[in-house]
């Protein structure tokens, strides 16, 4: 379970950094990497961002 919560962790930093940088300079982090939501590795990175997410969230909540 470490592992898992370290990735997830880790998918969290990626995914907030995303987010913190398109607000404040319209770049897209996977977008630029992986090339966003048009090819099926940005693709893959954005649904592994939300699904790390939502582990968290549910790590939290019945920890």
């Amino acid at each position: 379970m470490k592992i898992l919560s370290a990735i997830a962790s880790i998918l969290i930093i990626i995914g907030a950094l995303n987010w913190g940088l398109y607000g404040i300079a319209k770049i897209d982090i996977v977008e630029n990497f992986f090339g966003g939501w048009n090819s099926k590795i940005g693709r893959i990175v954005y649904i592994l961002i939300g699904i790390a997410g939502l582990y968290s969230l549910l790590y939290v909540i019945f920890a």
